[in-house]
């Protein structure tokens, strides 16, 4: 592996890291949008993995400052290494979703990107039905919390693309990864809040895949 894993790092955690990282050089495309054309280039396997391991070089644990946080990276520390919490560990959701937060913190590795730092959330921060937006990973309230984008090419945003394109264009992976892919991609569509970024993805994603 292109990776390590810090000692502290649970086996299991450690061995379900690379089946999933191990899936997505699998994955086989029929196609992509044109974001995602530009952030990952062509769907494809040998494209997520390269996209990872020129990246992240290390996998450790931490609390990342925040009891409500899945992941993290520290660029003060190192920009080519990501952080799991307890969070990451004692909810369990499909392996999609947490390859959503693995690509998601790949993304903030790039400190020539300035590591694509968070938006702030509005307060309140309700959806289309006037609920109270949550985590879709552990509950917790987003409302004012630094956990949004205002571009499609941030880490939510990229997670988006990611997502969707594979529930469009993925032509080896079943249905329940599909759906899965579907559910957590419109999830995070949420995180947008930038009316021209949401009209940006609007187009490139939801005309192509409905």
């Amino acid at each position: 592996m292109a990776y390590t894993f810090d000692s502290d790092v649970p086996a299991e955690i450690q061995e379900q890291t690379h089946q999933d990282l191990n899936f997505m050089s699998g994955i086989v495309g029929t196609g992509q949008t044109q974001l995602h054309q530009q952030i990952f280039g062509s769907m494809g396997g040998s494209g997520y993995k390269n996209f990872f391991e020129t990246r992240v070089h290390a996998v450790g644990m931490s609390d990342c400052g925040d009891a409500n946080a899945v992941a993290c990276v520290i660029p003060f520390y190192s920009s080519s290494k990501i952080w799991f919490t307890q969070n990451y560990i004692k909810f369990s959701h499909p392996q999609v979703a947490r390859l959503m937060i693995v690509y998601h913190e790949t993304r903030h590795t790039e400190s020539q990107n300035r590591n694509w730092f968070h938006a702030t959330c509005p307060t309140p921060f309700l959806d289309d039905q006037g609920r109270e937006k949550k985590s879709i990973w552990t509950g917790a309230r987003l409302a004012g919390k630094p956990a949004c984008d205002v571009t499609p090419f941030g880490s939510y945003g990229s997670s988006v693309i990611l997502l969707k394109n594979v529930q469009k264009f993925c032509s080896n992976c079943n249905e329940k990864v599909r759906m899965d892919a579907g559910i957590y991609g419109d999830d995070q569509f949420g995180r947008i809040i930038d009316a021209h970024a949401r009209e940006q993805m609007t187009n490139d994603l939801y005309s192509v895949l409905n």
